[in-house]
């Protein structure tokens, strides 16, 4: 192991999670709670550049702390986003879930510095545990809703391993390094991360587990998971031509669920995986500009997600009511929440002088470079939907449709802080993106703010505000229940389960019968020939027991001589 005194900023945030509990002191918890991600931050860039932090283990060499580019995008977007989170959660009384959060975006932080498969994998489990108690969280719902998550991920984490465990016995290095698909194992080391990237067909995880969790938990939840996945398949498979197919399932299938969906966090997680499928795609084409613009992407997205759920986790803390059939007229009293879930949803729109304008055209820059022209074109037709499915659905129908009566309250300031904080990252990115462009992993000559490009978004979000109001009617939000792919394993899962275990009863009595009617039957066998009146059982006279001893002791001598 490397001499220098390394302390990794993963580490960092494990133990600050491992000892919220102990902090019974409101004071002292937020100290932690705010000074933890500010430290990990600090250290993440106070390390150099390079191999840091090695071990060996099962006779493999093992990279702890790896820093580049890419490591140091998505270990400080991670950072910040938990700064901000936890300044968010300050009020959450539920010490369990800051602790399991802040283990969760430690082992984040871990996955972005690992250099080798192994380390990699037990970050990755590490991160899905974590996760797990924070959905659990939630409750009632959550609790359900948990246990179907683990099980999702313990799946793609078995994929994983085998994979790993493949490439290992086939390569003989565990080095983390691009690859290509030309083997089973490094086909299942792809399809474990794509289950935490939410790809098809097990996409629904995100909008089952996310919103059952709690006001703060939910906010924690967005950002690590898909863009940790995000992250590994960058590291590990860029240009992997099926992933831009499997990105452009992802975006689509988000708008379409997103529309049809009442509850406003979940529309947000619907919202999540469509806005993954643009990272996704961005891996796919492979390019310099494609893999820039994915983590750009990545960081954007996770400040602007956690915007937008800031102020759906601000409504919901002050009215306890989610689905927007309760919710509207909500600006009158809440105007700075208000406020900021319009930034939020401007910037997932990609609207002009946010941060989700300098990234995203990246993306679809890297399209129309590589003669994509399809890939661009519906990229194109998925900016314009995310202003209609977010940018117009989530302000109005939480905040400007028909007054409920409902008249709650601004959240508390730190609440009201954590939303500025994320708010001027995103405005203050779409204004100067150069601080982000120095970070990225690849130089960077784009510029976004040209005429055509401005004047093309602007028009594409305006014919989706058109679009909007004109269908408005149709769009009316209704008490309805969305069937997605989970219904598999919700619905048809327990049916099945529910005639397996009839079956396996019906078979087991049935097995049952059988052997108390074959046991019956030897035992009637041997009482008629061992009981008192049987054959074997009566008493003998001593002459013929004589007789057949004088018999069977010649046999026994016939057959020695032969």
């Amino acid at each position: 192991m490397t001499t220098s005194l390394i302390i990794p900023p993963a580490l960092i945030m494990i133990l600050s999670g491992l000892l919220l509990p102990l902090f019974e002191r409101l004071w002292l918890r937020s100290v932690v709670l705010l000074g933890a991600p500010i430290a990990a931050l600090f250290v993440l860039w106070s390390l150099p550049e390079g191999i840091l932090l090695t071990g060996s283990y099962i006779g493999q060499d093992l990279i702890f702390v790896k820093t580049d580019n890419l490591t140091r995008v998505f270990g400080s977007v991670f950072l910040i986003m938990t700064f901000g989170g936890g300044l968010f959660a300050l009020n959450q009384k539920n010490t369990l879930e800051l602790s399991a959060a802040y283990f969760y975006a430690g082992s984040a932080v871990g996955v972005s510095m690992a250099g080798d498969l192994i380390t990699m994998f037990v970050f990755w489990e590490l991160m899905a545990v974590a996760s797990t108690m924070v959905v659990w969280c939630g409750g009632e719902g959550g609790r359900r809703a948990g246990m179907r998550y683990a099980i999702v991920h313990m799946f793609g984490g078995i994929l994983l391993m085998a994979g790993i465990a493949g490439e290992i016995s086939t390569t003989g290095s565990a080095v983390f390094h691009a690859m290509d698909i030309s083997t089973i194992s490094r086909k299942l080391i792809l399809a474990g991360v794509l289950v935490n990237v939410a790809a098809p067909p097990l996409w629904s995880w995100v909008a089952d587990a996310y919103p059952e969790s709690s006001w703060s938990g939910m906010v924690f939840l967005s950002a690590f998971s898909t863009k940790t996945a995000v992250y590994v398949l960058m590291r590990g498979f860029p240009g992997t031509e099926m992933l831009v197919f499997i990105g452009l399932a992802m975006v689509f299938y988000g708008i379409v669920y997103v529309i049809l969906e009442n509850d406003m966090r979940r529309m947000l997680a619907y919202s999540i995986v469509n806005q993954v499928g643009f990272m996704v795609i961005g891996v796919g084409i492979g390019t310099q500009m494609a893999l820039n613009g994915a983590a750009a992407h990545a960081f954007a997205h996770i400040i602007y997600k956690a915007l937008l759920l800031m102020s759906a986790g601000s409504v919901l803390y002050m009215t306890g009511k989610s689905k927007c059939t309760d919710l509207g007229g909500l600006f009158r009293t809440m105007p700075i929440t208000c406020t900021f879930g319009i930034i939020g949803a401007l910037s997932i729109s990609a609207f002009p002088l946010t941060s989700g304008f300098i990234s995203k055209s990246m993306i679809t820059q890297a399209a129309i470079d590589g003669h994509l022209q399809l890939v661009w074109m519906l990229l194109t037709a998925a900016s314009a939907g995310a202003f209609l499915y977010v940018g117009l659905m989530f302000p109005w129908f939480v905040f400007f449709q028909k007054d409920s009566g409902l008249r709650p309250k601004e959240p508390p300031l730190n609440m009201r802080l954590a939303m500025l904080l994320m708010a001027i990252i995103c405005i203050g990115l779409g204004v100067y993106p150069d601080p982000l462009y120095s970070i990225l992993p690849y130089p960077v000559s784009y510029v976004p703010y040209t005429a055509t490009h401005v004047v093309t978004q602007l028009q594409l979000l305006m014919f989706a505000g058109l679009a909007f109001f004109l269908m408005l009617p149709l769009l009316k939000r209704t008490l309805t229940i969305t069937l997605d792919v989970d219904w598999l394993w919700r619905q048809l899962g327990h049916a099945i389960a529910s005639f397996l275990d009839r079956f396996s009863g019906y078979t087991w009595e049935w097995f049952a019968d059988r052997v108390v009617v074959g046991a019956n039957r030897v035992h009637d066998a041997l009482y008629s020939s061992h009981g008192p009146k049987g054959y074997l059982g009566r008493s003998w006279p001593t002459g013929v027991m004589a007789f057949w001893t004088t018999v069977v002791l010649g046999a026994v001598v016939i057959l020695a001589y032969l």
